[in-house]
Formats: structure tokens, sequence, C-alpha cells
């Protein structure tokens, strides 16, 4: 059973390398375009501007504000 688990665990940890490999590749193919795509363009297309934007948005959010954990103590007021 402890085997069965270990093994589970390792794959899941293989297909999270694979996933972020495949991100990565996304990532950089994305960058590519957008140097190709604006190269020919001279850079004076502002909508594919802000698509490219967008897009790197989309891959690379922003980070979100982390929640405390915890009991917070409410201050009694008298």
């Amino acid at each position: 059973m402890v085997v069965a688990v270990n093994i589970e665990i390792m794959r899941s940890f293989v297909e999270l390398r694979r996933f972020a490999s495949s991100y990565a590749e996304l990532h950089e193919r994305l960058e590519k375009f957008e140097r190709d795509t604006l190269d020919r363009l001279d850079g004076h297309d502002e909508q594919l501007k802000e698509i490219f934007r967008d897009l790197h948005h989309l891959i690379n959010p922003p980070p979100k504000a982390k929640r405390a954990v915890g009991f917070r103590v409410r201050e009694e007021n008298d």
C-alpha cells in the first residue's frame, strides 16, 4: 500500500514537471512570435501590442493577496 502511494506521488511530480516545461515552452514561443510580429510591423500596430500584453498577463498573472490564517480577536468598545 505504501509503495503504491509513493509511486503515485512520483507520477504526480513527473506530470507536474511535464506541465511546467510545456508552460515555459508556451511562454518562449509567445515571446518569439511577439518579437517576429512586431519586427515585421515595425511596432506601429497598437492593437497587437495590447493583445501581447494581455497574453503575457494571462501567462504570468499578478500574485494574489494572501489571506491571513488564524483567528482574529475583536476588540470590544466600552
